[in-house]
């Protein structure tokens, strides 16, 4: 199944879990530390969703070795993200209703937190404090306060008898403003972080993904319009819609932004092949698309903002992207049906998760070689590090 899109921000990403833990699922990336934010010192570790086992394994980076399984129950497992302070990772159960915090000092499972009957929680962004986490629900957003792990009342955002057409959620860097995309009615709402209230919306055909430029002065919106796919910009400071810019015809892809906000990466996951498309952030013009073999699937943008890292699916290789000259490098043999990459803080080290293989491959970024596979749980789909 094609993986829907992955938003990486100072605020949102997606990722995609499959099988007994979950089917199509998003899972957020973790985010950039606001400032003043303390990242607590320690070993750096990756952590890994297994949507058939229903666990987390985590992977000690200074070895490469994996750690025993935390278990977060069975049943549509489906997404994942860490507080930008790196201390929690919260894990949805999409069956139970349920958002599970897992502990990076002890790596041991909290009380799952109810957000709702029958939710369905399945993506999740964070303020950029850490303080509160952004659940989507079937057709609500859940505030979830992060240090008492208390949800507060659901902000409607969707029709009661709509499902599954809450897309994505971004938080603007200065951390006032989460942005939701939304299928039915085919808008973006605002959500006020001080009131927790939706603010007018702004009409987007059909929306799927979201992400933040680094400024928090524009946030880019997927949409599968009428006429094929787009990416629209949005004035963050006025809520308005500019130009849809053409950017392939895919159903749903991932939008990331290089750190310093000068270019926008959409992807296109096909079902034989797809593409990467650069969009300037400054003519909002898309550049010429770069062809990725078996579908780009899951986008990674080193810290240094050199290099592009994509999933192919279809191919079982990771592909690397020089953002200076938008040129593709030779094809990383990795495990079977590729997904979620995740890179360490220092950018030397790339982690991808293999759904097909039950495994995890390590790329040394210096050489884009893979250097080991690390045998996890089943069907491993989303990935983030701590701290």
């Amino acid at each position: 199944m094609i993986k829907p899109a992955v938003a990486a921000v100072a605020g949102l990403g997606l990722a995609l879990g499959a099988s007994a833990c979950g089917t199509t699922t998003y899972a957020a990336k973790p985010v950039h530390a606001a400032a003043g934010v303390h990242r607590p010192a320690g070993p750096v570790t990756a952590y890994v969703l297994n949507q058939h086992t229903g666990t987390v394994t985590p992977i000690r980076a200074a070895t490469n070795t994996a750690g025993r399984p935390i278990r977060v129950g069975r049943g549509f497992c489906n997404s994942m993200a860490i507080t930008p302070d790196g201390r929690t990772v919260y894990v949805t159960n999409l069956a139970a209703g349920t958002v599970v915090p897992i502990s990076t000092a002890t790596n041991r499972a909290g009380k799952p937190i109810k957000v709702g009957p029958g939710a369905g929680p399945s993506v999740i962004a964070f303020t950029p404090d850490s303080k509160t986490a952004y659940v989507i629900t079937d057709n609500t957003v859940v505030p979830v306060n992060v240090a008492t792990g208390a949800a507060s009342r659901p902000i409607r955002v969707a029709p009661r008898d709509s499902f599954g057409g809450i897309r994505a959620i971004a938080v603007t860097p200065d951390g006032k403003t989460a942005y939701v995309a939304n299928m039915f009615p085919g808008a973006v709402i605002p959500i006020s972080t001080a009131t927790n209230r939706a603010g007018p919306p702004i009409r987007v055909s059909d929306p799927w993904g979201i992400a933040i430029t680094p400024d928090g002065t524009t946030a880019y919106v997927g949409s599968q319009g009428p006429r094929g796919g787009s990416v629209i910009p949005v004035d963050v400071a006025t809520g308005i819609a500019g130009r849809p810019i053409a950017a392939g015809r895919f159903t749903d892809g991932q939008i990331a932004i290089t750190p310093d906000g000068a270019t926008a990466y959409v992807t296109y996951a096909g079902p034989q092949s797809g593409a990467v498309i650069p969009v300037s952030t400054a003519t909002n013009q898309a550049r010429r698309p770069i062809q990725v073999a078996g579908g780009a699937v899951e986008i990674a943008i080193t810290p240094n903002g050199r290099t592009a890292y994509v999933s192919a699916l279809g191919a079982d290789s990771v592909i690397p992207i020089s953002t200076a000259t938008n040129a593709p490098g030779a094809a990383i043999r990795v495990g079977q049906r590729p997904e979620g990459i995740a890179i360490t803080p220092d950018g030397k080290t790339a982690y991808v998760a293999n759904d097909g293989s039950g495994t995890v491959t390590v790329i040394n970024t210096g050489t884009n070689t893979a250097e080991k596979t690390i045998k996890v749980g089943g069907a491993p789909g989303a990935i983030v590090i701590a701290p």
